[in-house]
Order: structure tokens, then sequence, then C-alpha cells
């Protein structure tokens, strides 16, 4: 895919939400996390997952996609923003330099 690059924040609900997670947000996260895990498989997110900030854990992933519509839209299919628990901000991004696939 040729696209531009981005970086996408996941931001929970509460700082402490990592150590606190109900079962029903924990099922919620499921969804995200296989909703994420399919735009992986497709090569749309190159790389994802949680950061551990001292301030409170938050989502991160760096996406390749056409334009700014195009994560506004993956950001706002994603179960755990469209569940009203997630917010999600986003910035474009140049890359200096990536690691090879191979």
């Amino acid at each position: 895919m040729s696209g531009q690059y981005f970086f996408m924040k996941l931001i929970p609900p509460r700082p402490t939400f990592a150590q606190d997670i109900t079962a029903e947000e924990r099922a919620v996260m499921q969804q995200h996390v296989n909703y994420v895990g399919e735009a992986f498989n497709k090569g749309t997110v190159l790389i994802y997952g949680p950061v551990m900030a001292t301030a409170g854990a938050f989502g991160m992933a760096v996406l390749e996609m056409p334009d700014a519509a195009a994560v506004q839209r993956f950001g706002e299919e994603d179960p755990s923003v469209k569940a009203g628990l997630n917010t999600f901000e986003f910035c474009p991004m140049r890359v200096a330099q990536a690691r090879s696939k191979t």
C-alpha cells in the first residue's frame, strides 16, 4: 500500500482503565483488538498496542492510509469508539527511517 502515515492515539475513559477495567469494558476492548488486528493483517496498521505511560495507559497505532479522512473513518468505526468507551486523536507523521520487513 502506498499512502500517508499517521500516528493515532486511543484515549481511554479514565487514567486507571488498564487497572480497573470491567468485564463489559473488556468485552468491548476485545472487539477493538479484533478490529485493529484485521487492519494490521490488511497492512493499513503497521504497529499498535498499549503504551504504559505513568499518567495512564493509552493505545497507539501507526497507520498507512490514503488520507486523513480514511483515518477519521477508521477511528469512528472502532467498536470501542462506537460504544462510547474510548475517544481518539491522530496526526500526520513523517517517517524518517523504518526497518525493512525482510
